[in-house]
């Protein structure tokens, strides 16, 4: 019995490696950008609606057991169609990494994490933006590397600059995939992904 119990101590682990190393990404693996645990501790996420141009569409963000909910009602009326969140990022400088992960869960809409440098046109900030799907009512891991960022400005796709990694000021969540009605993005948390 004691030899079953030592080898069971020293085999049981081996045995599950490679499970392990073929495990989903986690957390764990990645450079942790902001996890929402401690609100207090987090940026503050500000709505920033179609309502600016004349829109109706409501959308804001509301932090709960360690959880970021994005949610609201998008509508096409008065020519708007998008709602968005956005904060200050805790850190400025992403070069030494390769892209970003983020752990959703949606409701089978595809939204756009963006992010802002120093980089501006027409006085203001251009948004670096790149498209993720959700799966209804699911956790995801969503993997977006950053050569697949494309600026842009007011929904205008822009031909550059390119995006400097060394001055990102804001992160931010939109969603406006011209499909009026109710929508909710839960985040789970934002991650850096080392280069390979």
């Amino acid at each position: 019995m004691i030899f079953l119990k030592s080898f069971l101590q020293f085999a049981l682990p081996l045995l599950l490696l490679p499970f392990t190393l073929m495990g989903t990404p986690s957390k764990d693996s990645i450079e942790l950008l902001t996890d929402f645990e401690t609100p207090k501790q987090s940026p503050a996420w500000i709505a920033q609606n179609d309502g600016v141009m004349g829109g109706v569409s409501s959308g804001g963000a509301i932090l709960a057991d360690g959880i970021l909910l994005f949610s609201g009602d998008l509508s096409l009326e008065n020519n708007g169609g998008f709602a968005q969140i956005y904060s200050a990022s805790k850190h400025s400088d992403f070069s030494n990494h390769q892209g970003v992960r983020l752990r959703v869960k949606g409701d089978g809409r595809t939204y756009q994490f963006r992010i802002a440098s120093d980089a501006r046109y027409r006085g203001s900030r251009i948004a670096y933006r790149s498209d993720f799907e959700t799966s209804a009512d699911e956790w995801t891991e969503v993997t977006l590397p950053f050569s697949e960022f494309i600026p842009s400005y007011r929904g205008r796709i822009l031909t550059g600059p390119p995006l400097d990694l060394t001055s990102v000021r804001e992160i931010a969540f939109l969603l406006a995939d011209g499909t009026p009605g109710a929508f909710a993005l839960e985040v789970d948390w934002i991650g850096l992904v080392a280069p390979d």
